[in-house]
């Protein structure tokens, strides 16, 4: 099975934001600062919900946000 990458935008949707805090994010979305950083550095996924608040936060759709592609898989030698 490939695995799946998930990408991010949210540092650079938080700068276009007049800058906004990782705190700010959290606060609008209802999680911890620890979460945001975790998720803009690729070490946590969030649930579905909480990609639809971090979209709806910044008015922009969910692919703007997050992008999804599955790793291409190793030659195989015969």
């Amino acid at each position: 099975m490939r695995k799946a990458i998930i990408n991010n935008n949210i540092r650079r949707l938080r700068f276009f934001a007049s800058e906004m805090t990782q705190q700010e994010l959290a606060d609008k979305t209802g999680v911890s600062r620890q979460t945001i950083v975790a998720i803009e550095n690729g070490k946590y996924f969030p649930t579905l919900e909480l990609a639809f608040r971090i979209a709806n936060t910044f008015q922009v759709p969910l692919d703007e946000v997050f992008s999804f592609e599955l790793a291409s898989e190793p030659d195989k030698k015969s």
